[in-house]
């Protein structure tokens, strides 16, 4: 840019300067044959007129330089330092920094090339606003159709579950009642204590069966009948008192932050069996070391239980099919896959819902909530 103005306030320079020469051009020829004529007679004005026509060209050429230079820092200055500015904003709209200042306006066409140019600014604002809220509108859009698909996937393997789980109860609950039916008959037929203690046991691990297909039946239908007003923080250490004496509990420490007297609509038997299930999950997941968390709080109208576990935390490609039935990443034979989707069934069977995070830093974090009293 510089050099394209240095170049046209040359050439108007040559130009002003030709057009001074050829106005001059004759009055200095009649002056230059006065000087020839007086120096043949020897005066000394011709001698002077003579040295003063023979310096014509140096000042020409210094007439030259300077118009040049008066006329380059005019041109730059209303003309080259605008357009530069103009410039520079036009590449930086081109790689959409449209924070930039306008510069002030030389001239009229300047000062309309810029007025143009601050309405396109604005509307490339205004469109680039709107793209960015389309483009956020999309992502939550993607969001909630991933998460509903995820749900859809879910809920098609709980009723799967959910009919399996029927039959398998209507197959088994026969033999069940007859081994009881046994065990009873047995038991009244002898007097030896170690018999009936053993008796006794057995009698318990069957019930315990029996409790579970009854359990798996429960997925795909949960019942909302017996929702009640439950004091969350006692429940929680109620399930606590009863887990804690196991083995796999013996290195881990127990955090509490439960606020009391907090009331959530819950079901307390369903409501225990998801705090044990995630107890269980936490402490298998630190290796029956480290230190589980439990919190209860009031949010947003809701009551939320907090179980957070210092473990390796929940792996990305884990994450999404964490809550379906049969998907497990334990060791063949050490889990069902049915914890977290039944856990997730009974939550939302009691007008609430089950989701899991990641902590920042270590270990991962379930969080229940469910509708306050």
């Amino acid at each position: 840019m510089k050099w394209r103005v240095a170049s046209v306030a040359f050439l108007l320079s040559v130009v002003g300067t030709g057009l001074t020469w050829f106005t001059l051009q004759r009055p200095l020829l009649a002056l230059m044959e006065v000087a020839r004529q007086g120096a043949a007679h020897g005066s000394r004005e011709a001698a002077l007129l003579a040295r003063t026509i023979g310096s014509l060209p140096f000042l020409l050429a210094l007439d030259l330089v300077l118009l040049t230079l008066v006329a380059y820092g005019v041109l730059d200055f209303m003309v080259g330092r605008p357009l530069r500015r103009t410039e520079e904003l036009v590449e930086q709209l081109g790689r959409l920094e449209l924070d930039a200042a306008m510069p002030e306006s030389a001239g009229p066409l300047l000062s309309r090339i810029q007025r143009a140019l601050s309405r396109m600014t604005v509307a490339l604002q205004q469109e680039q606003e709107t793209t960015r809220r389309q483009v956020q509108a999309l992502r939550a859009a993607n969001a909630r159709l991933t998460q509903a698909q995820t749900e859809l996937v879910s809920s098609e393997r709980l009723a799967t579950v959910g009919r399996l789980a029927a039959g398998v109860a209507h197959e088994v609950g026969n033999p069940l009642a007859g081994i009881l039916g046994y065990l009873s008959l047995a038991s009244a037929r002898t007097q030896d204590p170690e018999v009936q203690e053993f008796l006794g046991r057995i009698d318990q691990e069957v019930q315990r069966i029996d409790g579970i297909v009854r359990g798996l039946l429960e997925i795909g239908r949960p019942g909302r009948g017996k929702l009640g007003p439950v004091d969350v923080g006692h429940l929680v250490e109620t399930c606590v008192q009863l887990v804690k004496a196991g083995r796999d509990f013996s290195s881990v420490r127990l955090e509490f932050a439960l606020t009391p007297g907090l009331l959530a609509w819950a079901d307390s038997g369903s409501l225990s069996q998801i705090i044990i299930n995630l107890l269980l999950n936490a402490v298998q997941a630190m290796g029956g070391e480290g230190k589980v968390r439990l919190a209860t709080r009031s949010e947003g109208g809701d009551v939320l239980l907090v179980v957070e576990d210092a473990g390796p935390g929940i792996p990305e490609e884990v994450m999404p099919r964490l809550f379906e039935p049969f998907f497990t990443t334990k060791e063949p034979g050490q889990g069902t896959g049915l914890g977290l989707a039944v856990s997730r069934s009974l939550a939302e069977g009691m007008g609430g819902r089950l989701t899991a995070e990641n902590v920042p830093g270590d270990g991962a974090r379930f969080s229940v909530r469910l509708p306050a009293v």
